[in-house]
C-alpha cells in the first residue's frame, strides 16, 4: 500500500513503530499532490519546502517518544481558516494577496500537535456556494469523475482527502459545506455543534451559523480530529466551556437499542431515487445492527432553505462591509473619491454569487423589509430548532440523505443559484438549529458517484454520532482512493 493511501491511525502506527517517518509520509503526500492536483485542482496555495521543515521537527519529537495523535500527518486546511504567514484568499479577489498576522485558533491546535500543513484548500468564494465553482483562482473537480463538481464550499478539503493528496482537512460548515462535499467525494465530514470549535481566525460568513470541522477518509480518524480541535477558547466568545470526553476512545460501542428517527420530510419530492434508496437501505442496516429505526414527522423542514438564506445572507452582508478597499485586501486604482474606491473595489473584488447574498442580505435588513424578512426568518429558526428539540426527547438520532443528488457535471448548475440552493434542503436546518452532523457514505448511484447519509444529534451528542456512523461503517465495504491521473492510483 502507498503512503499516501493511509488512515490517519494506520499512519500514527507506522510511526510509533519506526516503520516510517513524518518525512516519508510528508514526501508521499507532495508527490501525490504533484501527481494528481493538476485534474483535481483542490489546492490554492501549496508550501512543500514549509512541510518538509514542519515534518522533520515532527520526526524529531517522536524520536524522544514526544509524540501526538497527529503528530506528522499531512493535512490541508481550507482557505478561509487564517495561517500566519501562509497566503489565506477565501477563494476570492479581494484577499488574492491577503497574508494573516496570526493563526486561528484550529491551526494552532494542530500545531500543537505536530500535523504537517501542506496547503490551502480551494472553495467557494468566501464559503458561499456549493460546487466550489465560485472560485476566483480555479474549479476544482470530483475524484471519482474530473467532470462533475466535488461539492462546496468546502470542495477542496473533500476532493484533497478522497484523491489521497492529505490524510484529513479541516472545513467550514454554514448550511451544509462539510457535508454536502464529504457526500459528494465519498468521505467523512463532520459539523460540530455551534460552539463546540472556536471559530477565531475563520474569516465570517455568518457568523451565527460558521463552524469549522474536519473531513476524513474513515469515522475513528473524523474522532481523531475532532479531538484535536474541540473546546474553549478565550478569544471566542461564543465558543462553550464543556469536558468533552475522549470521542476516538468511545468508538465501538455496541448500538443496540439506539433510538433512530427517519423524518418523512427527509424522503420527498426532490429527493433522487437511488439516494432514496441508498438512505432505506442504510436504516435496515442500522436496524440489524440493533438500532431502532422509525419515521416521524419535521414539518418546519420546507422553510429551513428561505429562513437560511436570508439570515445567512443578512450576516454575511454585515461581515463583508469590511472589504472597502482601505483597510486591507484589494483596492481599486487610479479611484479620485472614497466613495469611487468603495464601489469599485467591491464591484472588482467581490465575484457574482458574493454580491447576489450581499444584495439580498442587505434588502432583507433595510428599513421597511426588515420585519417581513429578517425577523420572520429568525421566527422559524426557533421553530426549526424547537422541532429538532421535540425530537431528541424521544429519540437518540435522526437520519437522512445529506444531499438530494449525487455531484452532478461542473457547469450544469452554474445559472440556476435557486436550484443550488434548494440542494441545502438538508442540511441547513443542521446549522440552523445548531446540532452537529456526520455524513459518511453508504452506497453509490448507477454512475458509480457516491452517496451520503446524514447523521444528526443533539447539541453535543457527538459521541453518539461517532459510535453510530462507526458501527455502520465497519458493516459496510470499505471506500477506496478512486482512479486518477489516466488510471494511476
Amino acid at each position: 500500500m502507498n503512503l499516501f493511501e493511509l488512515s490517519v491511525k494506520k499512519s500514527t502506527e507506522l510511526l510509533k513503530n519506526r516503520e516510517a517517518s513524518a518525512t516519508e509520509l510528508c514526501k508521499a503526500s507532495i508527490e501525490r499532490i504533484a501527481q494528481v492536483d493538476g485534474t483535481v485542482n483542490a489546492f490554492i496555495s501549496c508550501c512543500p519546502e514549509r512541510a518538509l521543515e514542519k515534518a522533520a521537527a515532527a520526526q524529531k519529537a517522536i524520536d524522544n517518544s514526544d509524540y501526538y495523535p497527529l503528530s506528522g500527518i499531512p493535512m490541508g486546511i481550507k482557505d478561509n481558516i487564517c495561517t500566519m504567514d501562509v497566503r489565506t484568499t477565501c477563494g476570492s479577489k479581494m484577499l488574492e494577496n491577503f497574508i494573516p498576522p496570526y493563526n486561528a485558533t484550529v491551526y494552532e491546535k494542530l500545531e500543537k500537535q505536530s500535523a504537517v500543513m501542506m496547503g490551502k484548500l480551494n472553495l467557494d468564494e468566501f464559503a458561499m456556494g456549493g460546487s466550489t465553482e465560485n472560485s476566483f483562482f480555479k474549479k476544482t473537480s470530483n475524484p471519482h469523475d474530473i467532470k462533475r463538481v466535488p461539492g462546496g464550499s468546502s470542495g477542496g478539503s473533500a476532493a484533497a482527502v478522497a484523491s489521497g493528496e492529505v490524510a484529513f482537512a479541516l472545513g467550514s460548515d454554514t448550511g451544509g459545506s462539510i457535508r454536502q462535499p464529504a457526500s459528494f467525494c465519498g468521505v467523512v465530514g463532520l459539523k460540530p455543534t455551534y460552539g463546540a470549535v472556536s471559530r477565531f481566525g475563520l474569516v465570517a460568513f455568518a457568523s451565527s451559523l460558521d463552524q469549522i470541522g474536519p473531513i476524513t477518509r474513515n469515522v475513528e480518524d473524523c474522532a481523531t480530529v475532532f479531538n484535536a480541535i474541540c473546546g474553549a477558547d478565550v478569544k471566542d466568545s461564543t465558543c462553550a466551556s464543556y469536558n468533552h470526553p475522549d470521542y476516538a476512545s468511545l468508538i465501538g460501542r455496541d448500538i443496540k437499542g439506539l433510538k433512530i428517527a427517519l423524518p418523512k420530510e427527509y424522503l420527498g419530492e426532490g429527493l433522487d431515487s437511488a439516494v432514496k434508496d441508498a438512505v432505506l437501505k442504510a436504516a435496515k442496516q442500522l436496524e440489524s445492527l440493533g438500532a431502532v429505526c422509525e419515521e416521524i414527522s419535521l414539518p418546519a423542514t420546507e422553510y429551513a432553505v428561505p429562513a437560511y438564506y436570508l439570515i445567512s445572507s443578512a450576516e454575511a452582508s454585515s461581515n463583508l462591509a469590511r472589504y472597502d478597499g482601505i483597510k486591507y485586501g484589494f483596492s481599486a486604482e487610479g479611484c479620485k473619491t472614497l466613495s469611487q474606491l468603495m464601489n469599485r473595489t467591491r464591484g472588482e473584488g467581490f465575484g457574482r454569487e458574493v454580491k447576489r447574498r450581499i444584495m439580498l442580505g442587505t434588502y432583507a435588513l433595510s428599513a421597511g423589509y426588515y420585519d417581513a424578512y429578517y425577523k420572520k426568518a429568525l421566527k422559524v429558526r426557533r421553530i426549526i430548532k424547537n422541532g429538532f428539540d421535540n425530537v431528541f426527547e424521544k429519540y437518540d438520532l435522526i437520519i437522512g440523505s445529506t444531499a438530494p443528488t449525487t455531484a452532478y457535471p461542473i457547469g450544469s448548475k452554474s445559472d440556476d443559484p435557486l436550484a443550488m440552493y434548494l440542494g441545502d434542503v438538508y442540511t441547513v436546518p443542521v446549522n440552523i438549529a445548531g446540532v452537529p452532523a456526520l455524513s459518511i457514505n453508504c452506497g453509490y448511484d448507477k454512475d458509480k458517484m457516491p452517496i451520503g447519509l446524514q447523521i444528526i444529534g443533539s447539541a453535543f451528542s457527538e459521541a453518539v454520532i461517532f459510535q453510530a456512523a462507526y458501527a455502520f461503517e465497519k458493516s459496510m465495504p470499505q471506500n477506496t482512493i478512486p482512479q486518477l491521473n489516466g488510471g494511476a492510483k
